[in-house]
């Protein structure tokens, strides 16, 4: 990278900062992906059921969810390391603590791993959207844009090695990976300790008020775009989540798919996912007409194949279906988040991409525990229920993204954006005075308000006035 607004390091030097922020988000995915493989093991040791393991799951989503919006507030305020560093920190102690104690408590450990995993999903919520912010801060124009890209490509590449690597741990025991959690993270906070250098800033932090009327402010003028937008988002993860649960327990109990086996068929719909994700955010750009029709069709194309898994007894025909809703996700996701940071100003993008995804939490946080009821009733109920609500997603797309005044509106700010650039770039040019003795002539006779005044350096080892108490212009003569 060549441009940082750091210390001005150098192109290797952002080259390793970039890798260490790389690592922030990659550590936030292994939290819940990992732990899918083993969660079947883990309930049968625990003695709990479905229902209750998935609280694994959704303990860790929903306090993510609801302290992302105060960690953007206290990075702004504090700054971004101050943030990440500690939560990762946190993070590490509530994977030591839920290990620690299902080796202490065995099958007592139940409530002890819950409050491991809220303390992880409460590191979490300082992590990746604070890397994000941090990656902003650091770098400008195409530089920026491709840090995030790598950011992303960090979080993709976790969310598809996550089912092995947890499958490889599960097969020393299902308690492994909480103490594998510290581990990766005590490298990951040496590396954003000493190798990303954070840029002062002489901006005001806001102030708690400031945000809540900035919310008011938002809401006002873009709550059907902005709340379609969330809905969308939430329900694609939710429904990602949900199918990954049921399919881990599912490859087992049907198939007696076991272990790294188990774990590379469960990364299958997500490495469609990513794929599509990297394609789709690389042609996008600024279409915001085809980033809508990509959010219906992504929709459209989950729900088809949601619906059609029931209705079929075959295992290649129903990975087909989970790997096509896995593009369909693709599909969805990179144009939400780009469609929701482009409606927002520069001074309220933060606030909103912070609510964004504290939303996408709470939807991964849904998927398990609601997927784990719906199985119960019925495999078919709940794959057409979930059908339902992303058909509601693709509607309601098609209905309140509106293409028309998204692109008036960043019409409006390119032009300002260009204006303040013009005046920028327009110098103030002082022209010389070739006969000064006439500006001093002049003021002799017009009133003295009716001017700027303007005085001349007298030359050099001369005194800026003449004995008499007139103006030494410099030029020798009385005036």
């Amino acid at each position: 990278m060549s441009q940082s607004a750091a210390a001005g390091g150098s192109n290797k030097e952002n080259k390793f900062t970039l890798a260490a922020l790389a690592g922030v988000p990659l550590i936030m995915v292994l939290g819940n992906s990992m732990l899918i493989p083993v969660l079947p093991e883990m309930a049968k040791a625990l003695k709990v059921s479905q229902m209750k393991i998935s609280l694994i799951i959704t303990l860790f989503s929903v306090p993510a969810g609801l302290v992302i919006p105060i960690s953007g507030f206290l990075s702004d305020r504090y700054g971004r390391k101050k943030v990440i560093i500690p939560s990762l920190a946190l993070y590490g102690l509530g994977g030591l603590l839920a290990g620690a104690a299902a080796l202490i408590f065995k099958d007592a450990a139940f409530p002890w791993i819950l409050g491991g995993r809220i303390l992880q999903g409460i590191g979490a919520a300082g992590t990746a959207p604070i890397a994000m912010a941090l990656c902003g801060d650091l770098w400008k124009g195409k530089e920026r844009a491709k840090s995030l890209g790598v950011i992303e490509a960090s979080n993709g590449m976790g969310k598809v090695s996550s089912p092995i690597l947890g499958s490889l741990l599960g097969l020393i025991a299902w308690w492994a990976i909480f103490f594998f959690f510290p581990i990766v993270i005590a490298i990951v906070i040496l590396g954003v300790w000493f190798l990303c250098q954070e840029p002062e800033t002489k901006k005001e932090p806001k102030k708690v008020k400031e945000y809540v009327n900035s919310i008011k402010k938002i809401f006002k003028k873009k709550s059907s775009l902005l709340l379609t937008g969330f809905f969308a988002g939430s329900a694609a993860l939710s429904i990602l989540f949900g199918v990954l649960f049921y399919l881990s327990d599912f490859l087992e109990q049907r198939y007696g798919l076991d272990g790294v086996i188990k774990g590379a068929a469960l990364a299958i719909p997500v490495l469609f996912m990513s794929s599509t994700s990297y394609i789709t955010g690389a042609l996008i750009k600024k279409k915001v007409k085809l980033m809508k029709w990509l959010v219906v069709i992504g929709h459209a194309l989950i729900a088809t194949s949601l619906v059609t898994l029931p209705l079929f007894n075959n295992v290649y025909i129903f990975f087909a279906g989970i790997s096509l809703a896995g593009i369909g996700t693709g599909l969805v996701l990179p144009c939400l988040n780009t469609l929701i940071t482009g409606a927002t100003d520069k001074d309220e993008r933060g606030l909103v991409t912070s609510l964004y995804g504290s939303v996408r939490f709470l939807g991964v946080a849904a998927g398990p525990p609601l997927f784990g009821w719906l199985v119960g009733i019925s495999p078919a109920v709940m794959f057409w229920a979930s059908a339902g609500v992303s058909l509601v997603a693709a509607v309601l797309a098609f209905f309140f993204i509106k293409v028309k005044a998204i692109q008036s509106s960043q019409e409006a700010g390119n032009q300002q954006i260009g204006q303040g650039n013009q005046f920028k770039q327009q110098p103030t040019i002082i022209k010389p005075v070739t006969k000064s003795t006439l500006i001093y002539h002049s003021l002799a006779w017009r009133p003295l308000s009716h001017f700027h005044m303007v005085a001349r350096k007298p030359m050099p080892n001369m005194s800026a006035r003449k004995q008499d108490g007139q103006v030494n212009n410099g030029d020798g003569q009385n005036q």
